[in-house]
């Protein structure tokens, strides 16, 4: 059996600043921090220079210099999967994908299907977790759906959409994403997109 290799974690802002070597330390002194700033890295040595340069060298930022103004705003994980659904009515031809928020590269799309938007939403945030999941990757997931979000904590969907012979793909996919929640463990943080400070999502289909 393959052993799993230990990630180092920095915490540059939190409830406790320092390195820590298991996600599991590292999440009680950042998550629900406002202007938590932490990464993880693969070798002690990575995290130990890391630590010492400061977090603004590995946060990203929405413009190309680093004002006083800007640095404040740098506060999305670039190592992370941004998600975002699209749909053309409600309910309408949905579709969703999800990116590697530091490139944009596409890591998985589905559609078109007839659904609605928040539904599509759902499903990106779960695909997001079993993708990452499958190669073993502890990032965090960038969602701009407040209702999606409180739909996976739930583990359900709360949806009026009807089921008939139209819509019977995508309710196939629901349970089968909210029978994952309910059977997966998964540590990653599931993170409100503040669209008013980064600008649109790095999914963002550009449709608006």
């Amino acid at each position: 059996m393959k052993s799993k290799k230990t990630k180092y974690y920095v915490v540059w802002e939190g409830k406790t600043k320092g390195i820590f070597s298991s996600w599991d330390e590292c999440k009680q002194y950042v998550l629900g921090v406002a202007g938590a700033k932490y990464k993880s890295f693969s070798s002690k040595e990575e995290a130990e220079q890391a630590y010492q340069e400061g977090w603004m060298k590995y946060y990203r930022t929405a413009e190309k210099e680093r004002t006083p103004q800007t640095i404040e705003n740098a506060a999305y994980i670039e190592e992370s999967i941004c998600v975002d659904a699209a749909c053309s009515g409600n309910p309408g031809q949905m579709e969703y994908k999800g990116v590697y928020t530091k490139t944009g590269e596409i890591l998985f799309h589905f559609g078109p299907a007839l659904g609605t938007n928040n539904i599509g939403e759902f499903l990106a945030i779960v695909h997001a977790l079993a993708f990452l999941k499958q190669h073993g990757k502890d990032w965090p997931i960038y969602s701009d759906s407040q209702t999606a979000i409180k739909w996976v904590k739930a583990k359900k969907v709360n949806t009026s959409l009807i089921r008939n012979k139209d819509t019977e793909r995508v309710w196939q996919l629901i349970e089968r994403a909210e029978q994952w929640l309910k059977h997966n463990d998964y540590n990653n943080p599931i993170l409100k997109w503040e669209t008013d400070r980064w600008g649109e999502i790095k999914a963002d289909f550009g449709r608006k």
